[in-house]
This record gives C-alpha cells, structure tokens and sequence, in this order.
C-alpha cells in the first residue's frame, strides 16, 4: 500500500503595489541626488571648481555660489525623499522634497534647452518626472502617515545613511578629491 503524502508547495508570488515602485523609486533617487548634490556642494572649494568644467561642460556657464546651492537643494531633496518616510516623522515632507527636485529637474532641462546640450534634457526630464510621480504618489495616492519615531526605525535610518554615506558620499569625495580631470 502506497501512501500519497502531499507535501503543500509554497509559492511566493512577487507582487507589485504602488508602494513598493515608491519606496523603491525614492531609495534609488534619494541615493542618487544624494550623492549628485554633494558631488556639487563639495565644488566650493576654489580649486575642485576651476577643475570641475573639464569633467562637466556646463559647470563653466554658472556661478560657483549657485553650483553649490543647486548642491544643497539636491543632497538635502535626496535625503527628503528617504529618512522622513523611514522614521515616518514629518513624512509630510517626501512629496515636497520630490517637488522640489522635480522643479530643479525642470528648471536643468530648461537651462540645457538654452545652451542647447541636447542629450542632456532627456536625463533631466526622467528624473524630473520619476520625481513628479514621487511628490503624486506620496501626497495622493500612498501617503505615509506620520507616527512616534521607535528606535527600530531610527536604527534603519542610521543604517541607510550609512549605507549611503559609504556607497555614495565617501566615492564621491575621494573621486573629486583624488582625480585629476
């Protein structure tokens, strides 16, 4: 007499919400305009910043000071669209941290129309609108609803920061302190 044992299979199907495609969205752009704002913050050094044009052309057409500024808006945008959803204190500030990055992207493609670098627009209106869809989602559709920070969530966001700081910050540093263009 055989006996048929049936074993109950496990399938785990991949699912895909909105709010993953946002969670995801804003982990891959905080971490890149993280590190693209300081990339831009660290050309207040005098020196970084006479060199900066020969990597990046159209670092000569604008002020150091705005450079820098741009820099600010970016890194601080970057880390607007993560540590806020993650601790969930002020998540309120993810859709205007995804605003504002959009409308620095506008602003960008406008300002390549102008000098007429072609090629670049279409980056900038992509991380534009991925922008746009993050400050839509996350006020609209899937809001993160705020709640007392728990040291559970405030160690994930030190450990994303460090992930970035160590992925990010610190290549970014050594690369534009240690090569010359």
């Amino acid at each position: 007499m055989t006996t048929n044992i049936s074993v109950p299979t496990q399938r785990r199907e991949l699912r895909v919400t909105r709010n993953g495609v946002l969670w995801t969205l804003q982990i891959l752009w905080g971490f890149f305009f993280a590190g693209s704002g300081f990339g831009k913050v660290l050309l207040y050094d005098a020196a970084l910043y006479a060199d900066a044009p020969r990597a990046v052309a159209w670092y000569a057409a604008v002020p150091q000071p705005l450079i820098v500024v741009i820099g600010v808006a970016e890194l601080l945008g970057g880390l607007g669209l993560i540590l806020p959803a993650i601790t969930r204190v002020a998540p309120r500030l993810v859709p205007l941290a995804a605003a504002g990055l959009a409308l620095t992207m506008l602003l960008a493609a406008g300002f390549h129309l102008i000098r007429g670098e072609y090629p670049l627009i279409p980056v900038n209106l992509l991380l534009g609108g991925v922008s746009a869809f993050i400050a839509v989602g996350r006020s609209r559709h899937r809001p993160i609803a705020p709640e007392p920070l728990t040291t559970r969530r405030a160690l994930v966001a030190l450990a994303v920061l460090a992930v970035l700081i160590l992925t990010m910050i610190i290549p970014t540093w050594y690369t534009m302190t240690h090569t010359r263009f």
